[in-house]
């Protein structure tokens, strides 16, 4: 899907900009139950002193669900979304939405396993401990970090040789990424996530920036040790990048939108290479989330045509 963009302007929305990605990203709610925090202890302890198989495993968000289904994990409790999850977990009790998962309702699921991931470690590790519940984040910032991180669920719940022909498919799809862009120009793109009314720069180190670096593509922003970062539209213009890719989370409908209004009004738009050329794409969440997922097949896949728009 390929469309012109459009983002908000201004100094004064940076601050803005940043309170608003991160609250959508890494927001939480607290909760509380004594009781049942002597019942989590209890399974806790008979799963790391017992058998693996019998774990009581709550994936909190889609794409790990995504993965435990792969791997042919069963599941104690689930992520309440409005995405499709596998059919294998339709009955599984739902704990709420990832950001904000229902402490309450984790707690009386009896888990030995919480699995969330680092995007959103700072906000819920908190809330987890002061439940006295043990919970997991996993890695999924990068391509190379899930594979970790798959490998690793594979060791410790008994499916290690799942989780390897998992991450040999996977390697299998970048080497045959690298060997379609090979001798191909290295195009300078520019990574946009926006949320209602704001946005913020993506960063090779964001999983979106790994992706373009695998594809072959150069980040515009370097240097920085984060995934994402405020900018400005006066500095950005200044990198002209050759490709715009914008990614719209949350609400992406309304982010499209904001786009497109700010695209028309903004004059300095008009002057960037990806504009005067027609190559700005917006990414769909599905495909393209703010971490790791196993729609990455594909992604790479629609990632190397948009990158690479004349080939």
């Amino acid at each position: 899907m390929k469309r012109y963009t459009a983002l908000v302007k201004g100094k004064s929305f940076c601050s803005y900009m940043l309170m608003g990605l991160v609250l959508l990203l890494l927001a939480g709610c607290s909760g509380g139950a004594a009781a049942g925090q002597n019942d989590n202890e209890a399974a806790k302890s008979a799963a790391t002193s017992g058998d693996k198989a019998q774990s009581r495993i709550v994936a909190t968000t889609v794409a790990i669900t995504e993965i435990t289904d792969a791997l042919g994990l069963d599941l104690t409790g689930k992520p309440t979304s409005t995405k499709v999850l596998p059919d294998r977990y339709k009955d599984v009790p739902d704990v709420g939405n990832p950001m904000s998962p229902d402490m309450e309702k984790v707690m009386s699921l009896k888990p030995t396993d919480i699995l969330s991931v680092t995007t959103l470690k700072y906000d819920l590790e908190p809330k987890f401990k002061d439940m006295k519940i043990n919970a997991e984040f996993l890695n999924f910032e990068s391509l190379a970090n899930m594979q970790k991180e798959i490998q690793k669920l594979g060791d410790t719940f008994g499916k290690a040789e799942k989780a390897k022909e998992i991450n040999e498919a996977l390697d299998a799809k970048v080497a045959e990424i690298q060997q379609k862009i090979k001798g191909k120009k290295s195009p300078k793109v520019l990574i946009l996530l926006g949320v209602p009314g704001s946005y913020l720069v993506a960063t090779e180190h964001s999983y979106i920036g790994d992706l373009v670096k695998i594809a072959g593509g150069t980040n515009v922003v370097q240097g920085e040790k984060v995934e994402f970062i405020a900018h400005n539209t006066e500095a950005l213009q200044q990198s002209n990048p050759d490709i715009i890719l914008r990614a719209a989370h949350g609400m992406p409908d309304e982010v499209v939108k904001m786009f497109d209004e700010e695209f028309k009004t903004n004059d300095i738009w008009k002057h960037f290479n990806a504009v005067k050329n027609g190559h700005v794409y917006d990414l769909p969440e599905p495909l393209f989330g703010t971490t790791g997922n196993l729609a990455v097949n594909s992604a790479l896949d629609e990632l190397v045509k948009m990158l690479y728009p004349s080939n």
